[in-house]
């Protein structure tokens, strides 16, 4: 006789599309907070499509866990009746934390509900020791914290380049850094005792702009990071692609077309050869401009009139804009945002990257809204994806 499967029973099927529902109402009814705040219930519900009565029981769930509060001046409804009293985020009463692992060193931060630093350190790290580095970070957040009475922790995020697993929590592979299979989420809770949230930075960054930057209301967004490290992220209605094991947005080793820059795996022209802060830092040194590895060094230069820096910001920018175009071919998204250093400072740099991407596309391309604190937010962002993604999540206790 033939086998067949057997059914699960039936009493689970709802109470797991009941909650998948719940979560999906209290994200929307979140967002709706955080985007059109302070906002009344009754137009939360036209936003959403959810029952005013929904939305009343939700909302004095978030107010009970100290996410949103009652604004100071009621709004007068039409006509008689009571006046709508609005709603708004409470950002004043919890943060998240944020680590951003670069090569030179990392960034702690503590980051509001709107995404906004309101306490940042980097520290200089010795990447030999990826667990002292991490463990550096989680004592410096808990300083933080205790310069900020009043605040309560969320959680954490923890972002960083290279092949980063979001779903296992680890760095599978960073090789500027040489880190291998470090088990991020393991050491950074142990240490806190918080929920932590792993990713790579570029789609940390994706987060930060669909939700407090200049791509909110995109249907499909690119983000390209082009630092010290070089790689992307794609999403599309608020969904970031990771694939297996988190490994989109791994373009290092993509040919960039002009470049013949040397690279690790043997070939020339790789992106992130051409376009990283390493190359650009190394032939700024070669032509005087610098004698130094930080790029902020070569921006400076060129503020102050020296030609050669200008020239070298100005090509990488374009060279920048080609990698652009190459995505833009592929993936069509809407929007485009560019985390580069010299379209984040110069009108000219970024004048010429959108040249080498195309009129008809150059609009589409944005430089990264957050020029003064891109890696702090990258931190924060992967814990603000999680919050508003399930804010039932969030410990009632936490208030």
């Amino acid at each position: 006789m033939p086998r067949t499967a057997t059914p699960l029973p039936l009493s689970t099927v709802p109470r797991v599309a009941d909650r998948d529902r719940r979560r999906t109402s209290a994200s929307v009814i979140l967002r709706s907070v955080l985007e059109h705040g302070p906002v009344a219930r009754s137009t939360i519900a036209r936003l959403t499509g959810l029952s005013p009565a929904s939305v009343t029981d939700y909302c004095a769930l978030f107010a009970e866990r100290g996410l949103i509060r009652e604004a100071a001046a009621p709004r007068q409804a039409r006509g008689v009746g009571r006046p709508h009293v609005p709603l708004d985020l409470d950002d004043r009463r919890h943060v998240v934390g944020g680590v951003h692992v670069a090569v030179p060193y990392t960034t702690v931060a503590l980051l509001d509900l709107r995404g906004r630093v309101v306490a940042r350190r980097e520290l200089a790290h010795d990447p030999a020791d990826p667990v002292r580095v991490l463990a550096r970070a989680a004592d410096a957040l808990a300083e933080l914290l205790a310069s900020a009475p009043g605040s309560g922790a969320l959680g954490i995020g923890c972002a960083a380049g290279g092949w980063v697993d979001h779903e296992a929590g680890t760095i599978v592979d960073h090789p500027l850094l040489g880190w291998r299979d470090v088990p991020v989420h393991e050491v950074l809770q142990q240490r806190t005792g918080l929920p932590v949230h792993v990713d790579g930075h570029a789609r940390a960054l994706v987060n930060a702009e669909r939700l407090f930057g200049r791509a909110r209301g995109s249907r499909s967004v690119l983000h390209l990071f082009a630092g010290n490290v070089v790689d992307a992220a794609f999403a599309t209605h608020d969904e970031v692609h990771h694939g297996p094991r988190s490994q989109a947005g791994a373009i290092a080793h993509l040919p960039l077309p002009g470049g013949g820059e040397p690279c690790g795996c043997g070939r020339r022209g790789c992106l992130q050869a051409e376009l990283s802060e390493r190359t650009l830092c190394r032939r700024a040194r070669a032509a005087g401009v610098t004698d130094g590895v930080n790029p902020v060094h070569v921006v400076r230069a060129a503020a102050a009139g020296d030609p050669v820096a200008v020239r070298l910001l100005v090509e990488r920018a374009r060279m920048t804009g080609r990698a652009v175009a190459l995505l833009l071919d592929v993936l069509n998204p809407e929007t485009v945002v560019v985390t580069e250093i010299g379209s984040i400072h110069r009108e000219d740099c970024l004048e010429a990257l959108r040249a080498a991407v195309g009129a008809e596309r150059a609009a589409s391309v944005l430089p990264t809204s957050f020029p003064d604190s891109v890696l702090a937010v990258a931190g924060g962002a992967v814990a603000l994806d999680a919050l508003y993604r399930d804010p039932l999540a969030v410990s009632p206790d936490l208030n």
